[in-house]
């Protein structure tokens, strides 16, 4: 089953059930399906392009313009606003698209319809008259190996590829994280990463319209707006990246009752720093749960639970996702032994856009332990290893791994021991090829507001922790880390002399 049509029966069945809040309105089931059919009247007005773009900030509007493409027969591609103008212009000419839905107040936020190639249409939606009855027609019905929508690649390795997304990998992934985590339509969820982002776009869009639920939208992420949200319309499930948990504990009115409503804090993209976590048991009595996952699986394949649970774990996989951890050769490892994370199930991308020999290079064929025939499989890049439970835990990533003296040393294990120390709010370790070693590691840090950076002080700090090659040789203090929209630290950004 397609995902059109589940969403489509939420809105005829329950069409006065609020749907989205954002920072200008709320929108029923029924309001999101009318808006939805203009927008797809729109679409088949101005274009007969396969690709439709959809470049708007987090709120209701952006559901309504992937349903709308949907029900014209197109396939949306959500584009990256913050992306700057070349990498933009980059990507809508890679993915074969003429037109773009998107509003006056996202073209005022990019610096105007001037930043985008000349030849672009576009969907204004405060231009469109979303008045009187709305055209109806029978929807289409696409099958599960149809494309339900073109992904980019925030381009932490590269220029930006296009992962390619079907019906059924968005639908099962959904379904999974439903029954994975017991979501039911009773309840709310606050969304705050950006919907261009496969996270924001399956577990913060799709995701409440399949299960009926209700979402509030905020554009632009403010500590204390963000609280003041929390408090008033107590939601459920709260899922943010670590350096937003960071910053909420900046708020000094919030409080154990700030937060009593949630029942899944879910925190993804990146590692979650042992302060953060403590701090929201001590302070809040909240317990981070871990997650992870990829645009190229749709995204989820791991979660932890409130029952399901182990500090710096991922968690367990989600129904019909498997977890192999295969040594060099492609061999599945045993319980703890470290290698490369392969995944299996309905959820791995369809492959990348135009892009053939990068798509063999990661989708393989693997027989996980006790199956009895090869799964197709995604290579992750990612290091990592489960235990005896199947808690999966994120240890590296391959690509990012240094080669220091004939050693392998992976940035994370250097990272973490930063982090610890009192002055160091974040951290980042690269490579620096070196003569006699190969690579040295070389460290940037973000420092506390009322702090001192002391290069001497942080290599010392290393130094008890670490073996000595793996001390990074120089450290450097930034006022910010680069970091992509949804908060990763994009260590390739890092320039070292």
């Amino acid at each position: 089953m397609s995902l059109l049509r589940p969403i489509l029966l939420q809105a005829l069945k329950h069409p006065r059930r609020v749907a989205v809040i954002d920072d200008r309105q709320a929108y029923s089931y029924g309001k999101l399906l009318a808006g939805a059919l203009f927008v797809a009247r729109e679409i088949k007005r101005a274009t007969d392009a396969r690709h439709v773009g959809v470049m708007l900030p987090t709120s209701g509007a952006f559901p309504i313009a992937i349903l709308g493409a949907w029900l014209a027969g197109r396939v949306p591609v959500p584009l990256n606003y913050l992306l700057s103008e070349d990498e933009l212009k980059y990507v809508i000419g890679d993915s074969d698209i003429d037109t773009i839905i998107t509003s006056s107040q996202m073209l005022e936020f990019i610096g105007g319809a001037e930043k985008l190639p000349d030849q672009i249409r576009l969907i204004e939606l405060e231009k469109v008259k979303f008045k009187g009855l709305p055209p109806l027609r029978w929807p289409p019905n696409p099958n599960d190996d149809d494309l339900a929508v073109l992904l980019y690649t925030s381009g932490t390795s590269g220029k930006p590829k296009g992962v390619m997304l079907t019906h059924g990998n968005i639908h099962s992934n959904a379904l999974a994280a439903i029954e994975h985590a017991s979501i039911t339509r009773a309840e709310t969820f606050l969304g705050v990463l950006p919907q261009f982002h496969s996270f924001g776009l399956t577990v913060l869009t799709l995701m409440p319209l399949l299960v009926g639920a209700k979402v509030v939208y905020t554009a632009r992420f403010i500590p204390r707006k963000i609280v003041s949200l929390i408090e008033k319309h107590r939601p459920d499930i709260f899922i943010a990246v670590p350096s937003m948990y960071g910053a909420l504990l900046s708020v000094k009115q919030a409080g154990p009752e700030s937060f009593k409503s949630i029942r899944l804090a879910v925190s993804g993209a990146e590692p979650l720093p042992d302060a953060t976590y403590e701090a929201y048991q001590e302070r809040f009595n909240l317990k981070l749960l871990e997650g992870y996952g990829l645009t190229e699986t749709s995204p989820c394949t791991n979660w932890c639970t409130i029952d399901r649970h182990q500090r710096h774990s991922v968690g367990p996989a989600l129904p019909g996702v498997g977890n192999v951890i295969v040594d060099a050769d492609d061999n599945p490892l045993g319980p703890n032994q470290e290698g490369e994370i392969i995944l299996t199930g309905p959820n791995l991308m369809k492959g990348y856009y135009k892009l053939d020999e990068q798509t063999q290079q990661v989708i393989t064929q693997i027989t996980p332990p006790g199956a009895s025939k090869p799964l197709r499989a995604f290579r992750t890049g990612d290091i990592g290893k489960l235990d005896e439970n199947g808690y999966l835990y994120i240890t590296g990533r391959k690509k990012e791994m240094l080669i220091i003296g004939g050693e392998n040393v992976f940035p994370r294990e250097i990272e973490e021991v930063l982090n610890t120390h009192p002055a160091v709010t974040a951290s980042a370790v690269v490579g620096k090829q070196d003569g006699m070693r190969g690579e040295v590691p070389i460290a940037f840090v973000e420092i506390e507001d009322d702090a001192e950076f002391d290069e001497s002080s942080l290599r010392n700090h290393c130094r008890e922790s670490l073996a000595q090659f793996k001390v990074p040789k120089e450290i450097h203090h930034l006022d910010q880390l680069p970091r992509n929209p949804t908060g990763k630290i994009m260590r390739r950004e890092l320039k070292v002399e």
